[in-house]
């Protein structure tokens, strides 16, 4: 049974206590301006998955007994973590040849795998009611990566990661170009790491900054009129409201380059409405509903609890000191040269 991806959301559930900064009342949870007050930094690491499995059909929940043998698991596998030795092989291995196509990057130090919240969730999605994604409106677009070899495209690159091509940084997808994280555009879900974000406000305006590529969602709570059908920005038009406690955010006009979802489709007619609920003083309840007749066949809603964190965010350098899209580039041009060699020497 699928039950990896619940284990660290499991423990943390089990053995969750509120935190002694915990509110006494309601009134610290409110700004000056009568307003839920959902400033701070939160984490929206998951151990739920996105899409529920098979297997459960349409329950939202583990059972006790479900619960129960994902805690044995995890405890026999943290018993065996404590004895794991180091791979010495691995540990004494040289630098790749320049033929092997796929060089060893991230590894699990960097990523952020732990849940914060207590939910045993079978899924994130919660509609449809089976948890899945609802049938792809035929003709909508897939995203390609371009890892180990450069994905189809033309500039601009409509790939996350990986590219077309290497003749120039505009071959790159956005994530490589530092111009938008992976977990930076709403709706927000978790990704390998960065999962934080800290949210901002005053009486008239939310501000919502990503770790990831400190991208800022200046999110209006006025009036102010939405931008034009053909004003595109990566992260949408947002305009918010008040609906009693809870921040709902309505969000037009994304790029046709960004994906509708994950890498499905195009965010040209996409409509997102987001919910932020403050529960408690460690939990924000983050609840989003994306309908896109262009790409998919019925709305999707997921729901993600956030937890709070005592910190703050720090600069997310993507690129500076960051030699990796240089080193692309000059790598193309290493092959390129040593192309010609050959067939000079031919």
């Amino acid at each position: 049974m699928q039950y990896a991806s619940q284990i660290i959301a499991l423990t943390l559930f089990i053995a969750s206590s509120k935190t002694a900064m915990a509110a006494d009342s309601q009134e610290s949870l409110t700004t000056q301006w009568g307003h839920p007050d959902l400033q701070g930094v939160w984490n929206f690491s998951t151990e739920v998955p996105f899409q529920r499995a098979e297997q459960f059909g349409e329950r939202e929940f583990l059972t006790a007994e479900e619960i129960a043998e994902i805690q044995a698991r995890l405890e026999a596998e943290a018993a065996a973590g404590e004895v794991v030795q180091a791979d010495a092989e691995l540990a004494d291995r040289g630098a790749p040849s320049t033929d092997e196509r796929f060089v060893y990057g991230y590894d699990h130090f960097w990523y952020e795998m732990a849940a914060i919240t207590d939910t045993v969730r079978t899924s994130q999605i919660i509609y449809p009611s089976n948890g899945r994604l609802p049938a792809i409106v035929e003709g909508a677009p897939r995203g390609q990566s371009g890892f180990l070899e450069d994905a189809e495209g033309t500039r601009p690159v409509r790939t996350g990661s990986g590219g077309i091509g290497k003749d120039g940084p505009e071959d790159r997808g956005l994530p490589e170009r530092c111009i938008v994280g992976m977990n930076a555009l709403p709706p927000y879900r978790a990704s390998r790491y960065n999962n934080n974000l800290q949210i901002i406000q005053n009486k008239d305006h939310v501000v919502i900054m990503s770790e990831m590529v400190h991208n800022a969602r200046m999110i209006p709570l006025t009036d102010l009129p939405p931008l034009p059908e053909d004003i595109e920005q990566w992260t949408g038009d947002s305009r918010g409201y008040w609906d009693g406690d809870t921040l709902v955010v309505e969000t037009r006009n994304f790029s046709f380059y960004t994906a509708s979802l994950m890498s499905i489709g195009t965010g040209k007619e996409k409509l997102l409405t987001e919910r932020f609920t403050r529960i408690d003083y460690e939990t924000l309840d983050y609840q989003w509903t994306l309908e896109d007749p262009a790409t998919f066949t019925d709305k999707i809603t997921a729901v993600l609890p956030m937890a709070k964190v005592a910190g703050q965010l720090y600069e997310y350098a993507c690129q500076e000191g960051n030699y990796g899209l240089l080193n692309i580039l000059r790598g193309a041009r290493a092959e390129e040269r040593r192309a010609v060699a050959g067939q000079t020497e031919q």
